[in-house]
C-alpha cells in the first residue's frame, strides 16, 4: 500500500456541516472576483507579468502604428491615447504605436524612425480615402527603409462606425422616437477632402447611419474642401419638412472642425467618435485586414478597404 492511500484511508469522511464550510468558502472565494453589477473583476496582477514580445523576437506581431491627423485641441491628443489604450487592452501583448501627421508629438516620421528594424502596419485614425492615405502614408512608409510597411485602408466606411456614431447620437439625446418622427433628420459632418473618393466613404457612411436610424434621411456635410456645408446641409432638410435635426460629428477626435461643426447645430450635436469600444475593435480589424494581403512590398502597401 502506497503512502498516499494509506493517508487516504486513515483521513475521516467529512461530515455534512465540514462539506457546506468547503462549499462556502469556495464560493466566497469566487464572488469576490465578481463585482456588484455582475461584472468580474480583473485578477490581481501577477508580481512579475509576462513581457510583451520584443520587435527581436521572431513570433512577435508586427507593430501597429496609428496614424492621426493631429490637432491643437488638447482633447484631440488626449482622445487618441484613450482609444489605443483600449485597443491594447483587446490585443495584449501588441506594440501600439501612436503618430501625427502634423501639429502634434509625436510625429509619424519621428515614430517611424525610432522603431527597430521589422514589420509594422499603419492603420490611419481616419475616416476616409484621401491625400493623407494616399500620400502622406506611403511618402513615411518610404522615408522609413528598415521597415517592411504595411498601410491599412481607413476606418470608414464600416458598420463598426455606424455603431459608434449612433452611440453618440443617443448620448447626446436621441431617441427611438425621434427616429419615427417625420421632421426627424442627421446632418453627417466630416472635416471634407478635394477627393472625390473621399466623398464617395462619407455617402456610404450616411447611408448605413440613415439605415440604422429606420430610414432617418441623413444628409452628408463637410467643414472644409468640399460641398455642402453643414448649415447647406441643415437648411435643405429642413426645406423638405425636416425641422428636428440633429448633427452627427463623424470626426475620430475633438477639434476646431468638429466644435465648427457642432456649433451650427439647431438642437442637438453628438461628441466625436472618440475612445468608443466599437472603434478600437475596428482599428484592430484594419490592422488584421492589413496583414492578411499579400505579402508586403519592399517599400509600401496600401490594404484595400
Amino acid at each position: 500500500m502506497t503512502e498516499s492511500a494509506a493517508h487516504r484511508e486513515v483521513l475521516p469522511l467529512d461530515t455534512t456541516g465540514q462539506l457546506l464550510a468547503r462549499i462556502t468558502a469556495q464560493l466566497g472565494t469566487q464572488l469576490s472576483h465578481v463585482s456588484p453589477n455582475g461584472a468580474r473583476r480583473p485578477m490581481t496582477p501577477h508580481p512579475h507579468p509576462p513581457r510583451a514580445p520584443s520587435r527581436s523576437d521572431p513570433a512577435a506581431p508586427p507593430t501597429l502604428v496609428a496614424v492621426a491627423h493631429g490637432s491643437r485641441d488638447p482633447d484631440a491628443l488626449r482622445t487618441v491615447t484613450a482609444l489605443l489604450q483600449r485597443v491594447r487592452e483587446l490585443r495584449p501583448g501588441l506594440d501600439v504605436r501612436l503618430g501625427h501627421i502634423e501639429l502634434n508629438e509625436p510625429l509619424l516620421t519621428g515614430t517611424l524612425a525610432d522603431l527597430d528594424p521589422g514589420e509594422t502596419v499603419l492603420v490611419p485614425l481616419l475616416l476616409g480615402r484621401g491625400h493623407h492615405v494616399k500620400n502622406d502614408l506611403p511618402e513615411a512608409a518610404a522615408g522609413a527603409p528598415h521597415l517592411r510597411t504595411r498601410i491599412a485602408a481607413p476606418l470608414g466606411p464600416h458598420p463598426l462606425l455606424v455603431e459608434a456614431l449612433y452611440a453618440r447620437l443617443t448620448e447626446a439625446g436621441w431617441r427611438t422616437s425621434d427616429s419615427a418622427h417625420r421632421g426627424s433628420g442627421i446632418v453627417l459632418a466630416a472635416a471634407g477632402s478635394r477627393d472625390p473618393q473621399s466623398a464617395v466613404d462619407t455617402r456610404r457612411t450616411a447611408a448605413l447611419l440613415g439605415e440604422r436610424l429606420g430610414g432617418v434621411p441623413v444628409v452628408p456635410a463637410y467643414a472644409s474642401a468640399a460641398a455642402p456645408t453643414v448649415r447647406d446641409a441643415l437648411r435643405a432638410l429642413s426645406a423638405r419638412g425636416r425641422h428636428r435635426t440633429a448633427v452627427a460629428s463623424y470626426f475620430t477626435a475633438p477639434g476646431r472642425f468638429a466644435s465648427q461643426c457642432a456649433a451650427a447645430a439647431p438642437w442637438i450635436a453628438s461628441a466625436p467618435l472618440g475612445a468608443h469600444p466599437a472603434l478600437a475593435r475596428l482599428v484592430l480589424h484594419r490592422y488584421d485586414q492589413a496583414l492578411t494581403t499579400r505579402s508586403p512590398a519592399p517599400r509600401r502597401q496600401l490594404a484595400t478597404a
